[in-house]
């Protein structure tokens, strides 16, 4: 029998971030409820900032029916001259029947002791206060809280809970809350709670009672109203998604409203109005003509019809963080950048103060200016050296999030050369998994300079990510690094670099960090064969972009449908080279060639390895046109002569083949 089952868990009002953060794992956390119960069906899930809810259409009101099977001891040792033993007694014990009821059966090894019976489903409304316990318990915020009495522990309060089956009300108990067929209404329709008689009445009186219980809904209405709004007003919404999904998560009954502040502020850089309307008011910017304008969105969770108070209200608690921003602003403006003061900050216990790291990135950076052809070394040291001085400002001090970027409009206020500006600017670049490279090969440098020290300083200190735990996110630093050198061709032999380096930094193991950056390059290639970039880092590659373009150009011959084939012959040959040492140079002599197959296959080699290739996806071409001769040579030629010298020699052929190929990539580790 099948009916609907509505769940509601009604709790104070849910932190945004920790809750979206949590998001993703929650229909999935029910699902395998549902399934350990043997109650697994359809669902939605419905959040608003004060209730959790799952809506089942179809519902079994119990289990189903099963037959278990239970299988004892063998009957030698069951029954002793006709008798039962002591297993027997306890099997039927433990199968709660008496011994005349158990049988006996053959499952291949003997008899064994036998029960089988019809195991009735258990009924839902006795299953589902543990399920809904169990769930809640699952849930994984972060910080929790307790309250009143109780010695449990959740993200807030709850304050409701309703399980009803059909059109009845389950027996339930959640943190001293029982099950009641009754929910809030909206904060400002009503502190009083309604009631309800069935799941379609919830619906519908949640909509009276001012509150969108829908996410998709509340998503749909906030973007309907913003594009009302810009079409009325001529303007452009800048719709950031993550405060968007934020909130969606914080209102049950969202109205988009357009506020404004002085046009005084918009002397303020854009970064710095955004970041004070957005992290602490929650507010969208507004542009016009590409430009930030002195006006904004903010959407109410008011259910009113009179919006005046709360525009103006808003209106007035962001002046005071726009004034704070002047105040920052003008202040940093007149004491300029300075980095004296980062020799008081330190960076990482070890590895001194953030003006030692500056001083560690010259070095670095002057290194790489060599490899990549940089003239102007002193615009770069400066540019270095002054790079992390807006940590010393006001402004970074009040927005952590903006260092790097106060930097470049402080230094360009100061008329500094515009590389220098940009390159402070992007300086942290990349700062996501997908984020944008630095623009220039200058501000590169700056980046990779920055990057590469925080990487040999923590490494030469054991500071080695390890599981989910990576505090100082150098696996983002070494993808970035890799993202840098493919984006600009920027040749970086990381080995040869770090070599060079190495006395800049105490028991610094080289050969960890070089694993650490391959070990990212199967997260970067991660729609490559993964014994492609295998088998192109067993060639002994350490330069970033041949890396890269050794990949990129044998990648689609190993995904093509002729490699099977291709591969074939190759294994060939990875299985006759396997006795020697292909590291060393090989030795051919042409008078022990008894065979035209031999004579054609090193003519052929030879014509490959003599030319000079553009490209390594023009190289591979020729590489893997040696086939047919390889296949004739396999096909006419018995490699294990009994002459010592003809069989060395044949071998050798093999393996200049195989090293040809192994400068890009080691074909043995190719595998399909």
């Amino acid at each position: 029998m099948i009916k609907p089952l509505l769940i509601e868990i009604a709790v104070e009002e849910l932190p945004a971030i920790p809750f979206l953060n949590e998001l993703p794992n929650i229909e999935r956390k029910w699902s395998k409820i549902l399934e350990d119960n043997n109650l697994l069906c359809e669902f939605n899930f419905y959040y608003t900032p004060r209730r959790l809810v799952f809506w089942h259409r179809e519902f079994k009101v119990a289990q189903d029916d099963s037959v278990v099977e239970m299988l004892g001891a063998p009957l030698k040792i069951a029954y002793k001259d006709g008798e039962p033993t002591g297993a027997a007694l306890g099997f039927a014990k433990k199968c709660g029947v008496d011994i005349s009821e158990i049988s006996s059966i053959d499952k291949g090894r003997g008899e064994v002791l036998y029960f089988k019976k019809e195991q009735k489903g258990e009924k839902a409304s006795n299953l589902l206060e543990s399920m809904v316990n169990e769930f809640i318990n699952g849930l994984e915020f972060g910080k929790t809280m307790r309250w009143g009495s109780l010695g449990k522990n959740f993200i807030r309060p709850i304050r409701g809970l309703c399980i009803m089956l059909g059109d009845e009300i389950v027996d339930a108990e959640l943190f001293g809350v029982n099950s009641s067929a009754n929910s809030f209404a909206h904060r400002m329709v009503s502190y009083d709670r309604f009631d309800f008689d069935f799941a379609g009445d919830y619906f519908c009186k949640l909509d009276k009672h001012g509150v969108i219980l829908y996410q998709d809904e509340r998503r749909k209405i906030i973007l309907d109203q913003m594009a009302k709004l810009e079409k009325e007003n001529n303007f452009n919404i800048e719709i950031d998604e993550e405060l968007l999904e934020e909130i969606v998560a914080i209102t049950e009954y969202p109205t988009a409203l357009l506020g404004k502040f002085d046009e005084e502020f918009l002397e303020l850089p854009q970064e710095v109005i955004v970041n004070s309307m957005k992290e602490h008011q929650r507010y969208f910017a507004i542009y016009k003509d590409g430009k930030i304008t002195n006006k904004f969105i903010v959407v109410s969770n008011s259910y009113t019809k009179d919006f005046s108070e709360i525009v103006a209200g808003n209106e007035k608690v962001l002046r005071p963080r726009l004034a704070d921003g002047m105040f920052f602003w003008n202040n940093d403006l007149k004491n300029g950048l300075q980095n004296e003061g980062l020799k008081k900050i330190t960076f990482v216990e070890g590895l001194g103060s953030v003006y030692s790291k500056c001083e560690r990135e010259c070095i670095i950076a002057g290194h790489l200016a060599d490899e990549f052809g940089i003239q102007n070394k002193e615009l770069l040291n400066k540019t270095v050296m002054m790079a992390k001085s807006d940590l010393m400002t006001d402004m970074v001090y009040e927005f952590t999030e903006l260092q790097g970027l106060m930097g470049y409009y402080y230094a360009k206020k100061a008329g500094e050369e515009e590389d220098l500006c940009i390159a402070i600017k992007e300086q942290y670049l990349p700062n996501k998994e997908d984020g944008e490279v630095p623009s220039t090969v200058f501000s590169s440098i700056v980046a990779l300079s920055n990057k590469l020290d925080t990487l040999m300083g923590l490494f030469s200190l054991g500071m080695v990510p390890t599981g989910s735990r990576d505090p100082f996110a150098l696996r983002r630093a070494a993808s970035g690094i890799v993202k840098i050198c493919i984006t600009h061709n920027l040749a970086l032999d990381l080995y040869s670099i770090m070599l060079k380096l190495q006395k800049e930094y105490n028991n610094l193991d080289i050969d960890k960090i070089n694993e650490f950056f391959n070990d990212r390059l199967f997260k970067i290639f991660k729609k490559v064969n993964p014994s492609v970039i295998k088998a192109v880092l067993s060639s002994g590659e350490s330069d970033i972009l041949k890396i890269s373009q050794k990949i990129d150009a044998l990648n689609p011959i190993v995904q093509s449908d002729s490699f099977k084939d291709i591969s074939t012959t190759f294994k060939r040959v990875a299985n006759i080279i396997k006795d020697i040492d292909v590291s060393k140079e090989l030795s051919i002599d042409e008078n022990l060639f008894e065979e035209d197959a031999e004579k054609k296959l090193y003519t052929s080699y030879k014509n490959v390895t003599s030319k000079t290739y553009i490209t390594y996806d023009e190289e591979l071409e020729a590489l893997f046109a040696l086939k047919p001769n390889l296949d004739s040579f396999f096909e006419n030629v018995f490699v294990n002569h009994e002459n010592e010298s003809i069989k060395t020699n044949r071998k050798n052929l093999i393996g200049l083949t195989y090293q040809a190929f192994r400068n890009i990539a080691d074909i043995k580790e190719i595998t399909i």
